[in-house]
């Protein structure tokens, strides 16, 4: 599991989408996620 896929899943439980949440810096859209992240449904049941 990557760090990225912790915080995906994190988000996920408080009921964000991670690509949703973006912030602007230097006129890009950047996630908190960067690129990488899926949900892991093994860890939360």
């Amino acid at each position: 599991m990557h760090i990225h896929d912790l915080h995906v899943t994190i988000l996920d439980l408080m009921g964000f989408d991670h690509e949703r949440l973006t912030y602007r810096y230097a006129d890009r859209d950047f996630r908190l996620t960067d690129v990488h992240g899926r949900v892991i449904r093994d860890i939360i049941a």
